[in-house]
This record gives structure tokens, C-alpha cells and sequence, in this order.
């Protein structure tokens, strides 16, 4: 995988990462001001575990690309990261289609990139 690809991996990994944090730590804190709109300011508390429940899954993300650097085998390597990175765009594409058109832009779209750096 070339430093490119890996850069954008590594950008990819840390955004979820962010999002594990907003979503398991700042929920109603953080969490209000990047959702603003998404959700009435009374519903951040009862979503608090739903939300901390995504977060974790952000991070099962993150770890699977922050992995790939460890991979030595250069197969393997880009096999896991077309992997996370595909769960990434799926997960961003449905997230545009269900909650917000600009999660495709902000989630899908970076990981998209990286993909294609990965499969050049």
C-alpha cells in the first residue's frame, strides 16, 4: 500500500475515532453542537447509550483501519483495509440515505478516497 493510501487510512481511522469519542463521551455535550438540527435538545439524554452503542462500532472502524499498519503482508494489508473501508462507505451511504444527505459527504467520501488510493 503506498504512504498515500496509508495517509488517507490513517485520516479515515482518526475521524472515527472522533466519532467514537463525540458519540461515547460528548454526547450531550459536543454531541449537541454537531448535531444540531439532527435532534431536539431534550432527546441527547435519552439517546445517550443508543448513541455510545454507535460510537463503539465507529471504533470497531477505527481499530480495523488503524490494524492494516501492522499488517506486514502487503495481500493481507490492502485486503483488511478494502474491507473497513467498504464497511465505512456502506455505513456512510446508509446514513446519508436514512438520517443526513451530509454524512455521505463527511463519512462516505473520505473513505471512498482512500479505497481508490488503496486499489491503485
Amino acid at each position: 500500500m503506498s504512504s498515500i493510501a496509508q495517509i488517507f487510512v490513517g485520516l479515515v481511522a482518526l475521524e472515527h475515532v472522533y466519532i467514537l469519542w463525540l458519540e461515547m463521551f460528548a454526547w450531550e455535550t459536543r454531541g449537541k453542537k454537531v448535531f444540531k438540527g439532527a435532534l431536539a435538545d431534550e432527546l441527547f439524554r435519552p439517546t445517550k447509550v443508543l448513541a455510545a452503542n454507535q460510537g463503539l462500532y465507529n471504533g470497531f472502524l477505527a481499530a480495523g483501519l488503524f490494524w492494516t499498519f501492522f499488517i506486514t503482508d502487503a495481500l493481507w494489508k490492502q485486503n483488511v483495509a478494502v474491507f473497513f473501508l467498504s464497511c465505512v462507505i456502506v455505513a456512510g451511504v446508509y446514513g446519508a440515505l436514512t438520517a443526513d444527505k451530509k454524512i455521505a459527504v463527511v463519512q462516505a467520501l473520505p473513505a471512498l478516497i482512500a479505497l481508490l488510493f488503496v486499489l491503485m
